[in-house]
């Protein structure tokens, strides 16, 4: 059965194994804080797959993802806010893939990710400024995250940033993050299809992944337990840091 599997997604056993540990993993963080499943099987697979091979398969995780989380996504988020931050990201994006031809991809992305770690430390030791959670921001996060998407896909972490420097619940939190990017997929798949990213090779691996990541999810779900909820703005800033650090570490070696 394994063999087969291996020989239709074109990895050995071992890659197999070990890529469906990362999924799992990866699922468990993505039930419960909301985001991250992107970030961590791109980071932990890189010397696996090329990057051009997970970031198609990936979306397809994310779709699965998204599906299982919508309802509570719908049910928790402050939706005016999504949509505004939705929409300013979509007008973000071109301004970030325009600045890609001004700037080194990968220099691009070392900008983005030390930004994302500062304000991150920042909020975890209480030493950001107010007007990262004010009605201001609000405006300005979604076109700010649709450019960090275009130059170093990392538009997703913008948001979380936003949301966890604000007054809402935990729940509402990664409700909020579960739809901004539950809607943004529409928009990666479009663009994906465009620059012919998508193929069919990555629809299979999505969907041979899939239901171990299902299972990380529900696991993730359970951990979403009233106790652990007063620690969901701490682990999810801390996330943040370990992403970034470790996006930098990849970059720069």
């Amino acid at each position: 059965m394994i063999t087969y599997i291996t020989e239709i997604i074109q990895l050995t056993e071992i890659e197999f194994i070990y890529c469906s540990f990362v999924v799992f993993l990866a699922g468990i963080v993505r039930g419960f804080s909301g985001f991250a499943l992107s970030a961590i099987v791109i980071a932990s697979m890189a010397g696996t797959l090329p990057t051009v091979q997970l970031i198609p398969m990936v979306l397809f995780l994310e779709a699965a993802a998204g599906i299982v989380m919508l309802r509570g996504g719908i049910r928790d988020a402050n939706m005016p806010i999504v949509w505004i931050l939705s929409i300013g990201s979509i007008l973000g994006v071109p301004i970030g893939l325009l600045a890609t031809v001004i700037l080194p991809v990968e220099t691009s992305r070392i900008i983005a990710l030390i930004l994302i770690l500062s304000l991150a430390s920042l909020q975890l030791f209480k030493l950001t400024p107010g007007t990262l959670g004010s009605k201001t921001a609000l405006y300005t996060t979604g076109i700010v995250a649709g450019i960090a998407s275009g130059i170093a896909a990392v538009g997703g972490m913008v948001i979380a940033l936003y949301v966890l420097a604000s007054e809402e619940n935990p729940r509402s939190m990664r409700g909020a993050i579960v739809m901004f990017l539950f809607i943004g997929l529409f928009t990666s798949m479009i663009w994906y299809i465009i620059y012919g990213i998508m193929d069919i090779r990555a629809a299979i691996r999505g969907v041979v992944f899939t239901p171990i990541l299902l299972v990380g999810i529900f696991i993730g779900f359970k951990l979403f337990s009233p106790i652990l909820q007063n620690f969901y703005k701490q682990f999810c800033l801390i996330l943040l840091v370990f992403i970034s650090v470790i996006g930098l570490v990849r970059v720069l070696i």
